[in-house]
């Protein structure tokens, strides 16, 4: 399957990891020579740790976003993003080192000092003042030039190619516009034409060679955007929009800007059998840690519960996951217990799907809710019985959150590619969204995840949960 990751983030990364393993090693030897110790037996043992050291920050650097072109290119953020990336990385390093032992000599203060130091330092110098200054001599010289086809030749396609045009340190060479509705041959912008509309285009991709599709359509339908979408996707090109249907994605996430317009990467990213493979190894493993580390407070919230309100600790009910499959999902009872559905509750849904109601909020009968409940809604402790899910292989840590059936037979065809992966416990949504989002939104952020879903993208989704249940932000 090709990777689809463009060639100048490659190149940094492959800076990254190089400036990592030199300032790791030259640290070492440094504290070597300086405290006259003997370090590891064998050489070979320090360089491997090197190694490792240098795939965790370039690691560190992906989920601080350093390389998004947008940020690469300005100074001040990505200053901050570095630095922000050596903290973090840094305290993942120590431990690390510690649990196998490291020998870092009478000084392990002394040689994450010059660690950092030298790395910080070395970056500075190399991705903020050399390589971003030559590159655009290099996108010159095209060893880092993308050939890009903009869908849409109308009034927002036009301005994204006047503005790739005028800033040209991004890389970027425009060979075309696809539109539907404007002749073939018709002068846009410079010396750039229209070369078809979509179906004429795809015959001539071979001869093309592209390497990005932007999508900027006027006015368009959701169906019809994904539609395209999928379309480009599956010639193997990387295949960005930008569009007023997404604008959610850039007003919550920080995500590439070619100038001032906002692109997001729809192209599905390594989601192959092995990732896949990985990504269910890790939620088994994950799931189990949790169900069994925090045993002895699952125990003291199960009596809570029972004592809060008449009915069951566990509240079971029919979900829909991967492939519109249904299964039982499972929760910590948090409302009083009725008989038949929740007609007030399913009412609202339905109103909150069509727009009816203005104010994006959780639909929830607040009349129903125990007061333990509240609390655990509010911190969303009453979801930690969904790790049971997570281990029958029903759901996945990060994922989509499952729909009630009703919900899925008024969603809309395009609404339903949610469906592709697994639902989770948490994803985009859940962290940025929440109770912010109106429901349409809500699915593009799915989507959004669908599209990118990937390791580094779970592991950011993680550690943002973590400091979203503990101050309770958006929970009700």
């Amino acid at each position: 399957m090709r990777l689809n990751i463009p060639k100048y983030k490659i190149l940094l990364a492959l800076m990254d990891f190089i400036l990592v393993f030199i300032s790791f090693n030259a640290s070492h030897i440094a504290i070597i020579n300086i405290y006259n110790s003997n370090g590891f037996d064998s050489v070979v043992i320090p360089w491997l740790i090197s190694v490792l050291a240098s795939l965790l920050y370039v690691f560190a650097f992906q989920l601080n976003d350093l390389y998004k072109i947008n940020i690469f290119l300005t100074r001040a953020l990505q200053i901050v993003l570095i630095i922000k990336s050596l903290f973090w990385g840094s305290i993942f390093l120590i431990s690390f080192l510690f649990l196998i032992g490291f020998p870092f000599g009478l000084s392990s203060r002394l040689f994450l000092f010059l660690f950092v130091i030298s790395l910080f330092l070395l970056e500075i110098f190399f991705r903020v003042l050399i390589l971003s200054n030559f590159f655009e001599k290099l996108s010159n010289l095209k060893l880092i030039n993308r050939k890009v086809l903009i869908v849409g030749a109308g009034k927002s396609g036009k301005n994204l190619a006047a503005k790739l045009l005028v800033e040209n340190d991004l890389g970027v060479e425009i060979i075309g516009f696809v539109d539907e509705n404007i002749e073939k041959g018709t002068h846009i912008i410079q010396n750039i034409n229209v070369l078809g509309n979509i179906e004429e285009v795809l015959k001539l991709n071979g001869k093309l060679k592209l390497d990005e599709v932007i999508i900027s359509i006027d006015k368009i339908s959701y169906d019809k955007l994904l539609e395209i979408i999928n379309i480009f996707n599956k010639i193997g090109s990387i295949v960005k929009i930008n569009s007023e249907l997404f604008r959610v994605i850039p007003e919550n996430l920080i995500i590439e800007k070619y100038g001032e317009f906002p692109v997001v990467n729809t192209t599905p990213q390594i989601n192959n059998s092995v990732t896949l493979f990985f990504k269910r190894v890790f939620d088994k493993i994950f799931s189990l840690l949790v169900l069994v580390s925090l045993s002895p407070m699952l125990i003291i919230l199960s009596i809570l519960v029972k004592l809060s309100s008449k009915g069951p600790v566990l509240f079971k009910q029919k979900r829909i996951g991967k492939d519109g499959k249904e299964f039982n999902f499972y929760k910590f009872r948090s409302m009083k217990v009725v008989n038949g559905e929740d007609i007030e509750r399913k009412k609202m849904m339905l109103d909150f799907m069509k727009g009816k109601v203005k104010k994006p909020s959780k639909i929830v009968n607040e009349q129903r809710v125990t007061k333990i409940g509240r609390f655990l809604r509010k911190y969303s402790l009453d979801e930690l019985p969904q790790f049971i899910n997570v281990l029958k292989g029903e759901m996945s840590i990060v994922g989509p959150r499952p729909c009630l059936p009703y919900e899925y037979e008024n969603y809309e065809d395009w609404q339903k590619a949610r469906f592709n992966v697994l639902p989770g416990c948490t994803g985009v949504w859940q962290v940025y969204g929440r109770t912010k989002v109106d429901f349409k939104d809500s699915i593009i952020m799915d989507l959004y995840y669908v599209n990118n879903m990937s390791p580094w993208l779970d592991l950011k989704l993680i550690l943002k949960t973590i400091p979203v249940m503990i101050t309770g932000n958006g929970g009700k």
